[in-house]
């Protein structure tokens, strides 16, 4: 057999090959196979049903976590309520609890997650972590040591600092650093450990928790404070964008604000507690229950869908207006009963 022969065989059985490849279970990737393919609607099938899986993933994936849960009775564990322990930073630690294990904590999440097109829980969510560090703030400066001039209580202050962490932070942000940090919820899940530990150790007896007349009136200051800050949050929001045609941020003001004060009813109901003695001895029994229904009314509103119509709109109501009018009454309540401690 010569050269000629040698190559003219080789010859037939690549192109033998080839063609088996062409034609068999492999087809080569061509340009005329990728026509062929577009041509016959896979893409635009396949290119269908990633977009229905994505419709499902988000939009029915944010419906299944969206929980904005408002329950007026609401209580800490049985086990968490300890003999000679407080009863505010039981509900402290059981709202960090909820929030952030029950159920999940969205204000973090990515977009990969389909609670991160959610708006309303995450604000939400924040408003009640709002009032819970202002209100452990109040703690570690007022309640939780005997004198401004005493020592504050280690875990208090640690718990103080941990609720201040900002609530968008999630375990790793490229634009911050490439190393993971600590989340949002692992701090609020480290304050939570922090006031349970406080609570223990006064329960037998090795924790301060002033109960004088003095240091409940602080106490309400601060969170009247706190909350007429909210009002003139409202308040701007009605007078700038009441007149447009749809508010878009509406909606955001209006539930942050309702998650601050259904937390601060929550701690305002379980410090009436606390304090039941003192506010048993200056007659605030009837004040401190009409505070407390404002403060309830104001977190109750719930509306379809929020709307921040013009005070006087013969239409389209104000809930902003509204949830404010109840704001403001819980505010010059909370001022009466301080007005009273005074005396």
């Amino acid at each position: 057999m010569g050269l000629r022969d040698t190559l003219g065989g080789y010859k037939d059985r690549l192109k033998h090959r080839w063609m088996y490849r062409k034609g068999g279970p492999f087809p080569s990737l061509s340009l005329g196979n990728l026509g062929r393919f577009f041509k016959g609607g896979a893409a635009r099938k396949t290119g269908i049903g990633f977009l229905i899986f994505l419709a499902l993933y988000y939009v029915g994936g944010s419906l299944w976590i969206n929980d904005i849960e408002d329950d007026p009775d609401f209580r800490p564990a049985a086990e968490h309520m300890l003999p000679g322990g407080s009863h505010a930073v039981a509900m402290v630690a059981a709202l960090i609890d909820r929030e952030v294990n029950d159920k999940r904590w969205t204000s973090n999440d990515p977009w990969f997650v389909p609670s991160a097109f959610l708006d309303n829980m995450p604000n939400y969510q924040q408003g009640v972590v709002s009032a819970l560090a202002r209100f452990t703030f109040e703690l570690t400066d007022q309640l939780g040591r005997t004198r401004g001039s005493s020592q504050a209580d280690p875990d208090l202050q640690s718990a103080s600092g941990l609720l201040q962490y900002a609530g968008d932070v999630w375990v790793w942000d490229p634009s911050v650093s490439l190393m993971p940090r600590a989340s949002s919820e692992a701090q609020y899940r480290e304050a939570r450990k922090a006031l349970l530990a406080y609570n223990v150790r006064l329960a037998a007896g090795e924790a301060v928790f002033e109960r004088r007349g003095d240091n409940l009136m602080a106490t309400l200051d601060r969170i009247a404070l706190d909350i007429g800050s909210s009002s003139a949050v409202l308040d701007q929001a009605v007078v700038e964008n009441s007149s447009r045609f749809i508010d878009s941020t509406a909606d955001d003001q209006f539930y942050n604000v309702k998650g601050q004060l259904y937390a601060y009813y929550l701690l305002l109901d379980a410090l009436g507690k606390d304090f039941d003695a003192l506010i048993t001895e200056r007659e605030l029994k009837t004040a401190w229950e009409q505070m407390l229904d404002s403060m309830l009314k104001a977190a109750a509103l719930s509306p379809m869908v929020v709307v921040n119509g013009s005070p006087d709109a013969q239409l389209l109501p104000s809930h902003l207006a509204a949830q404010g009018f109840y704001l403001l009454r819980a505010r010059t309540q909370l001022r009466e009963i301080t007005n009273i401690l005074l005396k």
